[in-house]
């Protein structure tokens, strides 16, 4: 099965004593010494940062699955159409032409990773992140329903396989594969909008094998990710971690080990008091190794911030329960900093970032104006390929363009197009009329007088007029003859 390990290793309990005897900066916590896989079945934790989570995670994945559904103005609430290039976000249209807003949204985005993680560590991946949220709050709950807490699991790949191991087995990975095939068709969804997909499901699926193809091969990704691949997303595919040697700083707020509070520490003596642990030199930590055995990556969080550790608040929650139990203070374990750890210092704001924060703000600055500046039509006039200029009867000269009309609204919208320089006379053949969210395709003719032209190329402005009021300006060339030396 899927996550049989192929080691001698038993679990997260075993991960956790091999890696006590190395240097864990030059080890992952996943791997053993010849570098095979460890399988982790971390503990079910449980506590006040657990259920806070949990309750979290239900609302985005309760927005994930409604989103589809969730109109604004007409629009999707979102919708990444790469294939026709539509994009809706809350509810607005995004189109090719819109390429400068999509790139500093982007932008926005990735800066304000760089500032919140800055400030507050890694809360995005332990809070928010979909491999979290998905792993931590839809699929491992499922494993601990069919096969138990960790040391139901452990047992379980060890024992031989019988018809018991065999039958949770398979409920086991159906249920993922189900689960698997429901996410990926509400991402797609996202792709080509609910009333496509509507159209795609009640259609007969051999005119769309290729497509049916696609899902499939992502719905078997995805139960890959999540039953065989799992914290391995986070500690060798995902950038984030990696990024936290040049993110963090010894100001920013982490999951972190107090110790100062909790060393040296030992196993709790029966009948001893904290002042008799304070006499003898020991800390507040017993070395239970709770912390250790609920986490989802492995690591042992009293060797400090590490690469993979995605402050998911498990230890947090373990380590509280055991300084309850042994009448000592909560937070041995909590979200703090290194200097308020060290020195006592409150959070405070650093000068970098003071910098990320005021590139965060002109960014933002930057995408607003676009976005208020932005208009509901979009124009391209261009002239014909191939096509010459053409002279009438009474001397005047014409040239044929090519008119394209995008319309990124939620409904129908006509547009009135006026030559403004140099004077002449414009034709729009048929009605410069846009349906919601198309592309209108129609040809204008643009007739100039001779004395008009004041060279070969004539430059020309065109008003693109909307409700009487003008909403672009066009440049575009006319090209004509080649005037004699004494016009020019």
């Amino acid at each position: 099965m899927a996550e049989t390990p192929k080691t001698t290793s038993s679990g997260t309990g075993d991960a956790a004593k091999s890696v006590s005897g190395r240097n864990f900066r030059n080890y992952l916590s996943t791997a053993d010494q010849k570098g095979r896989r460890m399988w982790l079945y971390p503990k079910k934790p449980h506590g006040r940062f657990t259920n806070a989570r949990r309750w979290l995670s239900y609302v985005l994945i309760g927005v994930m699955f409604a989103g589809p559904f969730i109109r604004i103005n007409g629009n999707p609430l979102l919708m990444i159409n790469v294939v026709e290039r539509k994009f809706s976000i809350l509810g607005q249209m995004f189109w090719p032409q819109d390429s400068a807003i999509l790139a500093l949204g982007l932008l926005l985005f990735f800066v304000g990773i760089a500032v919140f993680t800055g400030a507050f560590g890694r809360l995005w991946c332990g809070w928010t992140c979909p491999q979290t949220v998905m792993m931590e709050m839809v699929f491992r709950p499922i494993e601990y329903a069919i096969e138990g807490d960790a040391h139901q699991q452990r047992a379980l790949a060890k024992a031989p396989w019988t018809a018991a191991k065999v039958g949770k087995k398979l409920l086991k990975h159906g249920v993922f594969l189900l689960v698997s095939f429901i996410v990926v068709n509400t991402l797609l969804t996202y792709v080509i909008g609910i009333d496509a997909y509507k159209a795609l499901v009640t259609d007969d699926p051999r005119h769309h094998l290729t497509g049916l193809g696609f899902l499939l091969l992502f719905t078997l990704l995805f139960y890959g990710i999540f039953a065989r691949f799992r914290e391995q997303a986070c500690t060798f595919i995902c950038p984030y971690g990696r990024l936290q040697s040049v993110l963090l700083d010894d100001n920013s707020i982490v999951v972190a080990y107090d110790h100062k509070r909790g060393e040296q520490r030992g196993k709790l003596r029966r009948q001893e008091s904290a002042a008799q642990r304070q006499a003898d030199g020991r800390g507040d930590c017993v070395d239970c190794l709770q912390c250790v055995v609920v986490c989802p990556t492995g690591i042992d969080i009293r060797n400090g911030t590490q690469m993979e550790c995605v402050h998911c608040t498990a230890c947090m929650d373990a380590c509280d329960a055991v300084m309850d139990k042994v009448g000592r203070p909560r937070g041995l374990i909590r979200y703090a900093s290194l200097n308020g750890i060290e020195r006592g210092e409150p959070l405070r704001i650093t000068p970098r970032i003071l910098i990320y924060s005021a590139v965060l703000l002109a960014l933002a600055g930057g995408l607003a104006a676009l976005l208020f500046t932005r208009s509901d039509v979009d124009v391209t006039l261009l002239r014909s390929p191939g096509a010459l200029y053409q002279q009438s009867a009474d001397g005047k000269l014409s040239n044929l363009y090519q008119l394209k009309l995008i319309n990124k609204s939620s409904r129908d919208l006509t547009v009135d197009l006026r030559l403004e320089n140099p004077e002449g006379k414009l034709t729009v053949f048929g009605e410069a009329r846009v349906p919601a969210q198309q592309l209108h395709q129609t040809s204008v003719l643009i007739e100039l007088p001779r004395a008009a032209l004041k060279s070969r190329t004539t430059p020309v402005r065109v008003g693109v007029y909307r409700d009487g009021r003008r909403v672009q300006s066009i440049k575009t060339s006319f090209i004509g003859p080649r005037l004699p030396a004494a016009n020019r």
